[in-house]
């Protein structure tokens, strides 16, 4: 009767099996005393016993109890969880045995020795009160107990169990190891691990393996040990055996061992499989809460999936385990976490406490510190939360090892605090690669977030320093970040943050990167837009995003329409622009208290610029106009204005714009250069010859004297006129020449101030530059600064001073190239001062090389010039020269093979165009050279060319009149060639295309073949599979055929014989005869390995069974180990000899189901065995030899050469 009331009190479950733990303590016991009658005895109801059991020992010791009645009572209380009670019940109960047989004590003591190790487990770390015992004091008194009830009987079996786990918690209270790695252990933990393992190893010998309490223990020190793969086999061992073991759960650890070996969702499997089990089971229901929490994280966390997960974990698992025990360290840990997530601190701090103060796992007291640290970083005490962070380290190593989210969090409070020096040393250290472990990239954002900050600090310094080096580091950071978003596997979300700090960097020497990171934050915004925010009247794809567009930040398509308008896309700078405005309208709109009127003003100015990029100069007008009616005194809007109206405007509206513009604002700097610029302008055709009389140099001069000295404008535009006077100077003397070189050395004085000021001014190192070529000649340092200052400015100018320098250096090709270039960007295809540049280059071209098509293309480049601007003398003159120098190139360098008849007339026709040409020039009033030496070229060209050439074309006359048939003749030879090159060349493409069709055609009759196979193949394993199955009698599920007991013999310990070798013929009668036969081959086991995450082939997780030993040959198993080794060679040896078509396919498939799941092997388990058993031997096999194959034998572990190929793949990976 007590048996069954107390399996109700442990509550059984639907006929799952149920906790047996107390189920020996009886309802009542009946105690014996002394008295009248001999049978008299006092009855003790255990299910109500006395808060107080003072009296009840003293009853037992007035009546000189046995053994027994102290013992039951002590755990009557103990089933009651009055664990105190029970420890004075057995301590009174030893000193009443003292002169009692001493066995007869030990079994109290021991008892006594177990009591303690409970209540440390339930003992905080840190006791509070001075009466309050620590667990180190309980293991200190289970210690003394074990000790004494060794002395009384160090054989005693229940002692090797008691002292195994006795260690294990011993183990668990040691400091974590400080050496660096992620697995290192505490050597004095490992040597206390060690020696609880041999405890419980001396505790399953003496119960000859029938102790499952000591295997689970041995496996619960296997997992501290980190042999998860181990620990996983004897929990497994541990259910096969025992089944109906539920207190303590083998699954649970299975579960660990999975999750710890990467098989989380087998992990789960195990819990929930316990949790049906024993539904009131505390362990169970937060590991698979911390499971579903682990799940939510995998997931976007505005996802609907992340609520439901995030909800499971919480109130279903959670929330149960903290009601069945509201002290259990992890619950408490994972509910702080919950807390602090909600800012309900005061929570937080009292479950953390106890996370602290309960738990026996160091992992576990680290979270709770940190827990505290969070909770008093929000609070902003950075002291306290550093001491807690540092004892969140500590309790997982600290130093090498540590707990990096502590460290992450010393790292922030050292920003807060303003150490930067010290946040940049603790975040390089963390971001450090540590052997496989992944990269925390939250550190390496807040590392590359600093180093940006810092760029971006130096850039407004008043000194600047060279910060390359951390510009480069923060770019490495922040990309490798950038790159980990797009691996599905890290489940990485892209962070704004970053891409906006990415784009600062990015800026001034990669601004098209830049663009790219804006646009990346653009669609990450519209991706947050709820559809229901979405306009349902547009369809179009471009205008719907158009729409959307308003609903982001203005400030970002500001940004973007800014580095449009550098990338010279205006059309998509003003959409932008013209989006942002909308944006801020919205904002206006939806909150009457935010002021956008500065981010208003200064969008429509960026917009008016746009329009004037475009030439929109009426719309940019308009802008500019609206902007200076709210705000009359935006000095830019006004000179923009000024600026648009003196172009607009030859009369007196420009001008007088600009100068009322500079009498309003004449302090203002760029008003000031606006007006410099004007005035150059003004007097760019009547420049005084003293320079230092020149308007636009002194309203510089007085610039840089009364406003700004340092003020970059003024100082290039000084730099550029004292260039211009340096350049109209005569040189005709020793003097003059002197004098000229010093204006030049006066003008790059002011350049190389400006380039003091701003190292990155691309106009004042232009000006060095073509100050160099004009003075010193010096091409060759010139040139690397034309193509540094091309790369910023986009002026057509630059193209050209690179145009002169490669022409004086005779390159030729790249000086037309970059004139060309210049043309292109000038935007006007007839500017004529390019095209005489490039006549003149090309005339130089031709002469170099001698080059008729060269002169003729001068000549072309020479009449375009003209023509783009006629009233011009000096292109007139260009047009008459490269004439005569054309006539002159045919007459000396041209011999009669290399010309026609055509061209000489045409050269003499541009002769006599030429000689009146210069006569007009002549008789220019101002003729741009001496009217002499034009008269004497017109008279060269009258008397001598025009005679040469006249003699040249009768010559050639008589020349073409000769070989005329001979030139008719290599004509019409010329013209076969071709015509038979041609009709080769398209022979050998339509053989060309001929090939590849029939290439083609084989492949795909090679597809159709090999998919036909792979039919026959499947459909062949589906009906092996088919027939392995049979129906249960019982069940009448499908089900595996039960193998056969052999009746062969085999070689044992006790000697008997072996069995003999079957030839090939036997073993392959036997396996086709298994087909119909009732029989299956034996399951495989295989050793877990810890999961990989860039694995390309995933397997099927098995768990053995309880029923698999019965099945499972050993002497099967051991063979499997040799015989794979041989299986390559043994497939060689059979092709060879040319073997069956029956072992040929086995051996087919075989290599098919190496890159299968487990799964596959098992259903085609008949078929693998002939492939696999080509010679069996009988081997002794003891229990050593069991242990190995079972290790290093397993399939997994010495597969086929297929296995062993795919898993180097994955490790090279």
């Amino acid at each position: 009767m007590s048996s069954s009331q107390n399996g109700r009190a442990n509550g059984a479950a639907n006929g799952h099996p149920t906790s047996k733990r107390f189920s020996n303590i009886p309802s009542a016991i009946d105690v014996p005393v002394q008295g009248d009658q001999e049978d008299e005895a006092v009855e003790i109801d255990l299910e109500a016993l006395m808060d107080d059991p003072t009296e009840l020992c003293t009853l037992f010791e007035n009546e000189r109890a046995a053994r027994t009645y102290w013992m039951t009572v002590a755990m009557a209380y103990a089933k009651q969880k009055k664990v105190d009670h029970a420890i004075d019940i057995l301590n009174r109960g030893s000193s009443s045995m003292q002169d009692n047989n001493p066995k007869e004590k030990l079994s109290i003591v021991t008892c006594l020795c177990w009591m303690n190790l409970w209540k440390s487990r339930e003992a905080p770390r840190i006791a509070k009160g001075d009466d309050q015992k620590t667990k180190d004091y309980y293991i200190q008194v289970a210690t003394a107990s074990l000790n004494e009830a060794s002395r009384i009987n160090p054989a005693f079996p229940p002692l090797f169990l008691a002292r195994g786990v006795l260690l294990l918690l011993k183990a668990s209270l040691q400091a974590p190891s400080k050496s660096s790695g992620a697995d290192a252990i505490d050597q004095d933990k490992v040597e206390l691990l060690r020696n609880a393992i041999k405890a419980f190893d001396q505790a399953s010998k003496v119960s000859q393996g029938k102790n499952m309490l000591a295997l689970l223990g041995k496996a619960r020190a296997m997992f501290s040990l980190g042999q998860h793969r181990e620990a996983l086999v004897a929990y497994q061992d541990v259910l096969r055996r025992m089944p109906d073991l539920v207190d303590p759960d083998p699954r649970i650890g299975i579960g660990c061992c999975f999750w710890q070996l990467g098989y989380k969702d087998d992990a789960r499997m195990a819990w929930e499989r316990s949790l049906e089990i024993n539904p009131d089971s505390k362990t169970s229901n937060i590991l698979l809460g911390l499971y579903y929490l682990d799940a939510s994280g995998n997931v976007p966390v505005n996802s609907p999936e992340f609520a439901q997960l995030y909800k499971k974990a919480m109130t279903e698992y959670t929330q149960k385990s903290f009601k069945l025990d509201k002290n259990q360290p992890l619950t408490c840990a994972t509910f702080s976490g919950y807390f602090l997530s909600t800012r309900n601190y005061a929570h937080v701090e009292s479950l953390a406490n106890k996370a602290i103060q309960y738990t026996d796992v160091n992992a576990i007291a680290s979270d709770g510190w940190y827990l505290l640290a969070r909770k008093e970083h929000s609070n902003g005490n950075t002291e306290l939360a550093a001491d807690y962070y540092r004892r969140a380290d500590e309790a997982r190593g600290g130093v090498d090892r540590g707990f990096l989210p502590a460290k992450f969090g010393l790292a922030q409070l050292s920003v807060l605090n303003n150490d930067l020096g010290e946040a940049k040393l603790r975040l390089e250290k963390i971001v450090q690669p540590t052997g496989k472990k992944e990269r925390n990239y939250e550190a390496m954002i807040l590392l590359g977030a600093l180093y940006a900050e810092e760029v971006s600090a130096s850039q407004f310094a008043a000194t600047k320093e060279d910060k390359s080096a951390e510009k480069k580091k923060a770019i490495d950071n922040l990309e490798q970040v950038r790159t980990a978003w797009k691996d599905p596997k890290k489940n990485l979300s892209p962070d704004a943050a970053v891409l906006l700090n990415l784009a600062r960097l990015y800026e001034n020497d990669q601004p098209e990167k830049a663009l790219q990171c804006l646009q990346q934050v653009e669609q990450l915004e519209l991706d947050q837009i709820p559809a229901s925010e979405h306009p349902t009247d547009i369809q179009d794809e471009t205008a719907l995003r158009n729409a959307l567009r308003r609903n982001l930040p203005p400030q970002l398509l500001n940004n973007i329409g800014c580095f449009y308008s550098q990338a010279e896309k205006h059309e998509q700078a003003s959409a932008m622009f013209e989006a942002a405005l909308g944006s801020c309208i919205r904002i206006g709109e939806k909150d009457d208290e935010i002021d956008t009127d500065a981010l208003v003003t200064t969008i429509s100015f960026n917009l008016g610029r746009s329009y004037e990029a475009q030439d929109r100069t009426d719309e940019a007008q308009g802008v500019y106009e609206k902007l200076i009616a709210r705000h009359d005194d935006y000095t830019d809007a006004q000179a923009r204005l000024a600026y648009i109206k003196l172009r607009k405007s030859s009369g007196k509206e420009g001008p007088d714009a600009v100068a009322k513009l500079y009498q309003e604002n004449p302090s203002d700097l760029d008003v000031r250069a606006l007006y410099g610029w004007y005035l150059g302008k003004v007097n760019s055709r009547k420049r005084n010859p003293n320079v230092n009389e020149d308007p636009e140099l002194r309203h510089y001069k007085h610039t840089l004297q009364n406003y700004d000295k340092h003020d970059r404008y003024a100082l290039v535009g000084m730099g550029n006129l004292y260039l211009m006077a340096a350049r109209e100077m005569r040189r005709d003397t020793d003097q003059e020449k002197q004098k000229r070189s010093a204006q030049y050395t006066r003008a790059v004085e002011f350049f190389d101030k400006a380039l003091q000021l701003d190292p990155k001014n691309a106009y004042a190192a232009q000006g060095i530059a073509i100050a160099l070529v004009e003075d010193k000649k010096d091409y060759k340092t010139a040139l690397p600064i034309f193509l540094k200052v091309r790369e910023t400015v986009k002026d057509p100018n630059v193209n050209v001073n690179i145009g002169h320098i490669y022409a004086e250096l005779r390159q030729f090709s790249k000086a037309i190239e970059n004139y060309e270039q210049a043309l292109a960007k000038s935007g006007k295809e007839n500017d004529s001062s390019i095209l005489a540049c490039l006549g003149r280059t090309w005339l130089n071209k031709g002469r170099h090389e001698k080059s008729l098509d060269a002169h003729a293309t001068a000549l072309e480049y020479a009449q375009k010039a003209l023509a783009a601007a006629p009233d011009q003398v000096h292109f007139k003159f260009n047009v008459a020269f490269v004439q005569i120098q054309l006539v002159q190139h045919i007459i000396m360098h041209v011999p009669e093979t290399q010309r026609t008849l055509e061209q000489l007339e045409k050269a003499s026709d541009g002769l006599e165009a030429a000689i009146l040409a210069l006569d007009e020039i002549a008789g220019q009033p101002q003729p741009p050279y001496p009217k002499a030496e034009l008269e004497q070229r017109a008279s060269m060209a009258r008397n001598t060319q025009r005679k040469q050439l006249a003699r040249q074309i009768e010559s050639q006359k008589e020349y073409e009149e000769k070989n005329k048939e001979k030139l008719s003749a290599a004509l019409e030879q010329r013209q076969a060639e071709l015509k038979k090159r041609d009709e080769e060349r398209q022979k050998a493409l339509a053989l060309e295309l001929e090939r590849k069709q029939k290439i083609a055609k084989e492949r795909e009759e090679i597809a159709a073949r090999d998919r036909e196979l792979a039919e026959i193949r499947l459909k062949e394993d589906q009906e092996r599979a088919a027939a392995e199955m049979t129906t249960d009698s019982e069940t009448g599920e499908q089900v595996r055929r039960k193998k056969k007991t052999s009746t062969k013999k085999r070689v044992a310990e006790d000697g008997e014989p072996a069995p003999k070798r079957r030839s090939k013929k036997s073993k392959k009668a036997a396996a086709d005869d298994g087909d119909s036969e009732d029989e299956t081959q034996p399951k495989k086991r295989r050793r877990l390995a810890a999961k990989k995450e860039n694995s390309k082939y995933k397997s099927a997780e098995l768990v053995v069974d309880s029923s698999d030993d019965e099945d499972y040959d050993a002497l099967d198993r051991a063979e499997k180990a040799l015989e794979r080794s041989r299986s390559d060679q043994s497939d060689a040896d059979d092709a060879s000899r040319g073997g069956s078509d029956d072992e040929a396919d086995d051996k087919m498939e075989v290599d098919h189901r190496a890159n299968q799941d487990d799964d596959d092997d098992e259903v085609g388990g008949a078929s693998a065995k002939r492939a696999l058993k080509r010679a069996r031997r009988g081997r002794v096999l003891d229990d050593s030899d069991e242990d190995e194959d079972e290790g290093g034998g397993s399939p997994r572990a010495n597969g086929g050469k297929a296995d062993t190929s795919m898993v180097d793949e994955d490790d090279d990976e």
